[in-house]
């Protein structure tokens, strides 16, 4: 398996730089996500580690070498993409078989591959099926299944389970998950989807506009993110962020309330007050410290998700049990748990962290 050193990474289509001075190092056999919004840049720096892409500037090491100006057949990477890429004229064993025939491989070599291949995958069965005949998640195992045959320094997938609809996506995170134990391999996987980026990954990087904005374990971003960026980006529903004014020592009002985080304040003065959906309890209305009208209820079976107006702070969006059924006008009374109290400077970094 392999190391995988991005020092300085730049990259320019024109006069648009999109990677705008990446330096990231990914462990041997570790799990990396990429994640955020369309058009960041995540896409693109996986594809300048896969050769697929010419850097404009800084260098990609594969286990300390340098193979930046290296053709991309020859970093021994494999990579899985968001469309399957099969051929609709070959088996799925000659679409697994393909880059090792390719290469040269002999048919010994080749049949070894692909049995171990489809073993992991559970392919056994559909191995003489065409591609027209398998499901769009059998589709996408088959092409994981081509990338695993060649034996690569590390896998790279690029959001890979977007063409599937959300029952399959679950199947196929889970197939992945499975997948990752088995393989014990290095791993990048770029995804805009925060349950795949939060169950998958050993580090999240999150990517905003061609830079880093954080990286580190999924909860450690969900705790303790370090800007309004990641906290909104990171989270579903999104943290609520309301306009504060300072009272000192990590008190501040919001509205006309006074709140205070029992989290350590690193800096100020704060601007903001971030508190996640889920740090929202619902009390009666002498514990409360917002009341307003639901204007939007949202009854997904195990949650219940109210969009409240709250006057003079605006909209608050509170989690609830799955059976707790709240209709759209009716006043909820709002109790904030200080322990998960965020609060953030007029530079939209975090000043708050968890002990």
């Amino acid at each position: 398996m392999a190391r995988i050193d991005l020092k300085g990474i730049r990259k320019s289509f024109g006069t648009v730089e999109v990677i705008k001075g990446v330096d990231l190092s990914i462990a041997d056999k570790e799990f990396v996500v990429f994640v955020g919004p369309s058009g960041c840049g995540k896409s693109t720096m996986l594809r300048l580690i896969a050769g697929l892409e010419e850097v404009s500037g800084g260098t990609i090491e594969l286990d300390g070498r340098d193979v930046t100006a290296v053709s991309a057949p020859e970093r021994g990477l494999s990579m899985v993409f968001q469309s399957y890429a099969l051929y609709p004229h070959l088996t799925v064993r000659e679409n697994m078989a393909f880059p090792l025939s390719v290469a040269g491989a002999s048919r010994a070599e080749i049949k070894e591959a692909v049995d171990e291949a489809a073993g992991i995958l559970r392919l056994e069965p559909l191995l003489e099926r065409k591609p027209k005949d398998l499901s769009g998640g059998q589709r996408q195992r088959v092409a994981i299944g081509r990338a695993i045959v060649r034996a690569p320094a590390a896998f790279l997938f690029d959001e890979p389970l977007s063409n599937l609809d959300a029952a399959l996506r679950v199947q196929m995170r889970i197939e992945i998950a499975r997948l990752r134990s088995r393989l014990d391999a290095t791993m990048v996987y770029v995804t805009h989807d925060q349950v795949e980026a939060m169950t998958l990954a050993d580090r999240i990087v999150v990517f905003s506009a061609g830079k880093i904005e954080q990286l580190g374990a999924p909860l450690e971003l969900y705790r303790n993110p370090s800007n309004i960026f990641v906290a909104t980006f990171i989270g579903s529903p999104t943290m609520n962020v309301l306009p504060c004014t300072a009272e000192g020592d990590g008190a501040v009002k919001v509205g006309t309330v006074s709140l205070r985080t029992e989290r350590a304040v690193t800096g100020g003065p704060p601007v903001s007050l971030g508190i996640r959906p889920e740090d929202i309890t619902l009390v009666g209305a002498e514990e409360a410290d917002f009341s307003g009208p639901i204007v939007v209820a949202e009854h997904l079976g195990g949650d219940s998700f109210y969009y409240v107006d709250v006057d003079g702070v605006g909209e608050i969006t509170v989690r609830a049990p799955g059976d707790h059924t709240a209709r759209i006008g009716e006043v909820l009374h709002l109790h904030c748990r200080r322990d998960n109290i965020h609060l953030f400077d007029a530079g939209e970094r975090c000043i708050t962290r968890a002990g």
